[in-house]
């Protein structure tokens, strides 16, 4: 989007904009196919995209189906989402009372802080993570304090905890798996910061939980409604291939869902989110082959990543469906990125921030798109 010439409108960005939103940065988000197609000189179908963590299998059959057959896209949707989180009750064991739908887990995080949060307030976040909960503070006036990981992406839960005392704290924020390496936070941990915190929000996004090797293990989600400050975190983006579609789910105290109710926009979630959600929960079949399949081909990625013949990576265990790399051997992540976009049609992230000086994420693809950028890693060593 083209920006203002300078100086223009200056009396009524003064006047009317408030001054945290002046100075915002706004979020990168990954480009669409149709621009990657435009910007490589190559059809979508050709292009590789290991970049966003999308899920390469595609929506399940069941979802196609229900979404050509949808009847009453011409009515508003139920504000409530009352089909999508019955299932999410079977699906979870989180009563569906404590649960609430919105337009991606994005939305849930922007709508809890606009909940809780004066000007000023804080946030504890535990970088290098998912950005978008310094993002949404930043939006919402508030302070974002930050505990960062050590070098193996572990969190300092010492850390944490005194962090969010010392600035009485409302929100915390925690990811397993988390993004951008893929590890997963103990249960222990997570468990004393709750303890430790009983006047402060933890939240725990769990976006990524159902690719952990025993996830049901992992997941926190059914215990919601038994803690007052835990909230938890899940999205249809990655697991069901949903992720053009937006819809995410939380789950939340009882306490608060009042007023996460009465704020929220009342048609947020599209009857064709709800629709395919909903038809996705019912393919399990679909749904648990496809996370087999991108755990396996996890393993086969990584495995090949730690050859000797791609001796310029070093990748990171991971527990979602993507890998984390520290690029080394004099080598550029940029340039990294940038080779394998020109000459191969394969898009990958890159990171070179502080905290993130030369690494690449690589998200987990088929089969045939493991072999492809293996074989061009190879190539380039």
């Amino acid at each position: 989007m083209a920006a203002a010439p300078p100086g223009a409108g200056d009396a009524l960005v003064s006047r009317m904009v408030r001054p945290h939103i002046r100075t915002l940065k706004p979020y990168t988000p990954i480009l669409p196919f149709e621009v990657l197609s435009e910007t490589l000189g190559r059809k979508p179908e050709e292009i590789v995209k290991l970049d966003a963590n999308e899920n390469p299998y595609g929506t399940p059959p069941s979802v196609r189906d229900a979404l050509a057959s949808m009847p009453f896209a011409h009515i508003y949707p139920d504000p409530e989402t009352r089909k999508l989180r019955a299932a999410l009750e079977r699906d979870t064991g989180c009563p569906a009372a404590n649960l609430l739908v919105g337009c991606g887990a994005d939305e849930l995080i922007d709508l809890l802080m606009r909940c809780v949060l004066e000007p000023g307030d804080t946030i504890v976040d535990t970088p290098p993570t998912f950005t978008m909960y310094a993002f949404d503070c930043d939006v919402n006036g508030g302070r974002t304090v930050e505990v960062p990981r050590d070098a193996n992406f572990q969190v300092d839960v010492d850390g944490v905890i005194r962090a969010a005392k010392e600035n009485g704290a409302k929100i915390v924020f925690l990811t397993s798996p988390n993004n951008p390496d893929g590890s997963v936070m103990p249960r222990a941990d997570v468990d004393r910061v709750l303890d430790a915190l009983p006047d402060t929000l933890v939240v725990l996004d769990e976006a990524y939980v159902e690719f952990c090797e025993d996830y049901r293990t992992v997941t926190r989600i059914a215990e919601v409604p038994a803690r007052e400050n835990l909230i938890v975190l899940r999205t249809f983006s990655k697991r069901a291939a949903l992720a053009g579609l937006r819809v995410g789910y939380g789950a939340f105290p009882s306490w608060i869902m009042t007023y996460m109710w009465a704020m929220k926009q009342p048609y947020n979630v599209s009857v064709a989110a709800e629709t395919a959600a909903c038809a996705a929960l019912e393919d399990e079949a679909y749904l648990a082959f496809v996370r087999d399949a991108l755990v396996s081909e996890r393993e086969r990625l990584i495995s090949g990543l730690r050859g000797d013949d791609i001796p310029f990576l070093e990748p990171y265990p991971s527990q979602a469906n993507f890998i984390l790399c520290n690029v080394v051997g004099g080598k550029d992540a940029a340039g990294v990125r940038d080779t394998l976009a020109r000459d191969e049609g394969i898009m990958i992230r890159h990171y070179a921030k502080p905290a993130m000086k030369n690494f690449v994420r690589i998200s987990v693809g088929t089969p045939e798109h493991t072999d492809r950028i293996l074989s061009a890693l190879r190539r380039m060593a």
